[in-house]
């Protein structure tokens, strides 16, 4: 598995807007904050949108806000729509793809590395992320994270 910008992105870009304590924020500013671009953003937030991850708000003080709350969207979810499989050879994902399968000695290997991947990416939520950056940030969690809906 190699992890491309996008999926680097749209996680920093999530915990961005989740930072934004359920303001919309516009991908503008998303963009300036994290030093991305404009356009690579609205490809990558077309498909959080279409992901109910976040969604969109028209008007003068539009933007994106999250769509469901920060410990019900982990890592795994987000990389996997903007990466697709997290499998570190084919033959994890689709056994046709390679005639060894069941027969290899490296078969086992491959699998261990993508559970540990996995267990790793789905036990890692968006609040652990903002946590992780408010500590960095020096700034305090914002109240929302353990507030109940």
């Amino acid at each position: 598995m190699w992890v491309s910008t996008k999926a680097q992105y749209g996680m920093r870009a999530l915990v961005e807007v989740a930072t934004w304590g359920g303001e919309p924020v516009s991908l503008k500013t998303i963009a300036e904050r994290q030093l991305i671009s404009h356009q690579y953003l609205e490809q990558i937030f077309a498909l959080l949108r279409r992901a109910g991850i976040v969604d969109s708000v028209r008007g003068a003080r539009g933007g994106y806000k999250l769509a469901r709350p920060l410990d019900e969207i982990d890592a795994l979810e987000v990389v996997e729509l903007l990466e697709g499989s997290v499998a570190p050879v084919r033959c994890i994902d689709d056994a046709t793809n390679c005639m060894r399968t069941g027969r290899c000695s490296t078969e086992s290997l491959w699998r261990r590395v993508d559970s540990a991947v996995r267990d790793v990416l789905r036990t890692t939520t968006l609040a652990d992320l903002v946590e992780q950056r408010m500590l960095i940030d020096g700034h305090p969690l914002p109240q929302y994270l353990g507030a109940e809906d």
